[in-house]
């Protein structure tokens, strides 16, 4: 017998989060979804206008929770963004979303809803197949907050396992979401933009679109976690749809990686 669960998922309005979202309401479960975006409610879905960089958006979300006496066994942080940018180039609000919503936002989201968590309960943090890897020029800001969130998960996963918690990272490749596509449009703008890199960057793109690949559907993505959430003994982490080109590049030595793509893009 699965009982219901009470699941709370930022980004819950499209892309991951919508089909992680879907998935749970399909199987009978509560779910508490927050974007900044609008999210139709229904039966199983109370929805949350919500930035999670807003600690007064997230308090509101919190005191819904106390006040109806919901606890939670599931939280899973998908919200996120992506931005290509020449990290000598960019400005410093640039910089700072990237960093507020990737990582200090899911950080403040566990925060405010861990007291909320049940006492065998679960967090799942959505990285990226990039977080493990080194980086790749001008995908570096987005690379350095997934990375970063990966280590801020293993760092609250030693904290919550002596409180018998899990913490669970999950590390997708290219899935077929708006921010998948917007990385393509955004490649497109640094070429145009950027004074130090206009040669490469170009090239960058052209590479970017045949290296990609086929991205997975994201309902193949809301299907993993939603086993990994009621699994009784899941792993700490989980790969999907792995870009194999990226991970042999990210296991030559350093000094050759730089070399391999000065080759490719100053060619």
């Amino acid at each position: 017998v699965i009982f219901m669960k009470n699941v709370l998922i930022t980004g819950a309005s499209s892309g991951i989060g919508n089909a992680i979202k879907d998935y749970f309401v399909n199987n009978n479960h509560k779910v508490f979804a927050l974007d900044v975006n609008e999210i139709t409610p229904s039966e199983n879905v109370i929805a949350f206008k919500t930035d999670i960089t807003s600690k007064e958006d997230l308090n509101k979300v919190s005191t819904y929770l106390k006040e109806n006496n919901i606890n939670l066994d599931v939280i899973i942080n998908v919200a996120g963004i992506h931005k290509m940018a020449s990290l000598v180039e960019n400005d410093y609000e640039t910089i700072k979303k990237v960093i507020d919503v990737n990582l200090l936002g899911t950080m403040q989201v566990n925060n405010v809803f861990h007291k909320f968590l049940k006492e065998r309960g679960r967090i799942i943090i959505v990285t990226s197949e990039v977080a493990t890897m080194d980086p790749l020029p001008f995908n570096g800001l987005y690379n350095i907050s997934k990375s970063a969130l990966e280590s801020y998960a293993q760092a609250l996963r030693q904290e919550l396992n002596l409180l018998n918690q899990k913490v669970i990272t999950i590390r997708p490749g290219a899935i077929k979401t708006p921010l998948s596509s917007n990385s393509l449009t955004d490649t497109d703008k640094l070429s145009k933009d950027t004074i130090l890199y206009q040669k490469q960057a170009g090239k960058f793109l052209n590479i970017t679109k045949k290296f990609m690949g086929k991205p997975l559907e994201p309902a193949k993505l809301g299907k993993l976690t939603y086993k990994v959430s009621m699994k009784k003994n899941p792993k700490l982490s989980y790969s999907i749809h792995r870009n194999f080109g990226l991970v042999l590049l990210s296991i030559l030595p350093k000094r050759l990686q730089c070399y391999v793509i000065k080759l490719l893009l100053n060619h």
